[in-house]
């Protein structure tokens, strides 16, 4: 993913272990063309020091307001910043951030920020989940700023668990995302959404399977969007090799019956549930235990018809929640349009993607195109894109619904 060159972003590092990983998170800056001012307090640079900070940023470094004080660093470096995003977050930067201490040149950036903020958190399990850092993250969000759900994980020492810094890369198309627009104005902060991606696989054997040939690209677009405009975001995932993207908390699935039974559990709280997995219609009828010989006769494979999901969850739709559905057409003589106003109707969804698939189109790619259906009569033409940008138009739809 590409992002807008040329911008100016704040990158802050707390005081945690996980500080050498900002390194590369401030490579991928530098390198895609950006002007990245690098903020450490002074913990951080226990961990990793100023000239590391200086060579990769190509700019000197400072965690005190009294360097160079007649350009008045602690006010200008926040006031003319396009992102501050800061990686990692540790529960002490949080705990000062959400009540507003200003006692080094990180923590006056912070105030002085009029842009979009993330915060990339990394610490204990067990800090993370203290009430005290979930109230502090929870006031972040509630002003506005962009707090990423921690990785699940190696941690320090032989600890594993949620708490983990997001990989390097996610976080910078996380940021990305928000540098493009997506999230200037986090309108889904406190809404739950749950997005489904990928495509289920059907055992003949323990070897053998139906399946399709989503790829899950369109689904881990539409989770990455949701929380980079401030969604908590489910994400269930079926069969997907992408890497987690950052902020979302994954669910894996393979079968159909496990993605059903997944994403009902998840869309129970759910402001928004987004179906664009591609569950496989149909199943064999009977599972070999054992591996069907090459050698046997070539059995006859009886199929039965898997539940529908969407319209599952289209029956059980609270007042207020949206559901967006996924149609793929491939036969030219389909009418596309006609087909998704009948799935959209029976699926009692508020929203239906309707694009087409087939060779070099949709699945395995990193573009798409598609018609939107509404409920209320709606048709909304979204033109072949970057489907990170077709997320983005997607997203729109489903916050206008939800105001």
């Amino acid at each position: 993913m590409t992002g807008p060159a040329g911008t100016r972003v704040v990158l802050g590092v707390s005081g945690g272990i996980a500080a050498y990983k900002a390194a590369e998170l401030l490579r991928r800056f530098t390198e895609s063309g950006h002007d990245v001012t690098v903020v450490p307090t002074a913990a951080a640079l226990e961990f990793v020091g100023a000239p590391t900070w200086a060579a990769l940023s190509g700019k000197p470094v400072s965690t005190e307001v009294w360097t160079d004080v007649h350009e008045v660093p602690h006010v200008r470096i926040g006031q003319s910043a396009d992102l501050v995003v800061v990686a990692p977050a540790t529960a002490d930067i949080l705990a000062k951030a959400a009540h507003g201490l200003a006692d080094d040149l990180l923590t006056n950036t912070l105030l002085t920020a009029r842009c979009p903020v993330v915060f990339a958190p990394a610490m204990h399990t067990e800090m993370w989940e203290h009430a005290a850092t979930q109230a502090n993250v929870a006031t972040l969000r509630s002003r506005g700023a962009l707090v990423i759900e921690p990785a699940v994980g190696r941690l320090t020492g032989a600890d594993s668990g949620k708490g983990r810094l997001p990989d390097p890369d996610e976080i910078y198309d996380f940021c990305v995302s928000v540098l493009a627009g997506s999230s200037a104005s986090p309108d889904l902060t406190g809404r739950h959404v749950v997005v489904s991606a990928g495509g289920t696989r059907e055992y003949l054997d323990p070897v053998r399977f139906l399946g399709n040939r989503s790829t899950g690209l369109q689904g881990y677009a539409l989770a990455t969007n949701a929380a980079a405009r401030g969604a908590e975001v489910t994400l269930v995932s079926a069969n997907v090799t992408l890497p987690d993207p950052a902020g979302v908390d994954m669910v894996r699935v393979g079968t159909t019956e496990e993605l059903r039974a997944a994403t009902l559990a998840a869309s129970g709280d759910a402001d928004v549930v987004v179906m664009a997995a591609a569950p496989a219609d149909f199943r064999p009828a009977a599972y070999a235990p054992e591996k069907i010989r090459s050698t046997a006769a070539p059995p006859v494979v009886d199929l039965v018809r898997n539940p529908d999901i969407a319209a599952e969850l289209g029956g059980r739709k609270r007042s207020g929640q949206v559901l967006v559905a996924f149609a793929a057409e491939t036969a030219a003589e389909v009418d596309a349009v006609a087909s998704g106003r009948d799935k959209l109707v029976r699926k009692r969804a508020d929203l239906i993607v309707v694009n087409e698939v087939g060779a070099d189109k949709a699945f395995g790619t990193e573009r798409n195109a598609a018609v939107v259906l509404g409920a209320d009569g709606s048709v909304t033409k979204l033109a072949e894109q970057a489907k990170e940008d077709l997320a983005d138009e997607v997203l729109d739809l489903v916050s206008t619904l939800l105001r």
